[in-house]
C-alpha cells in the first residue's frame, strides 16, 4: 500500500500544531475525530510534542480529551520525562494533574530530574 501524500501532509500539520502550542486548532481537530494519541514515525504523540516544547495549555487540552500522559515513544520516553528534561515546570504540573506517573518510562521523570539536578521538579513528584 502506497503512502497517501495528503494524509501525510495532514498528520505533519497536526504534529506542527502540537509543537507550536496551537491549542485551539489542535483541540478542534481532536474534537472532530483525530485520535488524541496519534503518533508520528518515532512514536511521539501530540502530547509528547506539546510537552517537550513547553505548551502547558495544549498539554491540558489534550489530557482533558483523553491523551495518555504515560504513553512512551519508541525510545521509552514519556511526556513527563521530556518536560523534566526541558525544565518546563508548568508542563510538569499539568501532566501530574492528568495522572502522569513520574516513575514511568526509560529514563523516568524521576531519573531525569536526578540526572540533571532539577531538584525543584523532583520535589513535585512527592
Amino acid at each position: 500500500m502506497q503512502p497517501d501524500p495528503e494524509l501525510e501532509a495532514f498528520a505533519t500539520k497536526l504534529f506542527d500544531l502540537a509543537r507550536a502550542g496551537e491549542t485551539a486548532a489542535l483541540a478542534a481537530y481532536v474534537d472532530a475525530g483525530v485520535p488524541v494519541d496519534l503518533t508520528n514515525d518515532k512514536g511521539d504523540t501530540l502530547l509528547m510534542l506539546a510537552s517537550y516544547h513547553g505548551h502547558a495549555v495544549t498539554v491540558q487540552a489534550l489530557t482533558e480529551r483523553g491523551a495518555d500522559p504515560d504513553r512512551a515513544n519508541d525510545r521509552g520516553q514519556t511526556p513527563l520525562a521530556g518536560a523534566v528534561f526541558k525544565k518546563e515546570p508548568a508542563v510538569v504540573r499539568a501532566l501530574l494533574a492528568a495522572g502522569a506517573d513520574p516513575r514511568a518510562g526509560t529514563p523516568s521523570a524521576v531519573d531525569t530530574a536526578r540526572l540533571f539536578g532539577h531538584d525543584d521538579l523532583l520535589e513535585l513528584f512527592g
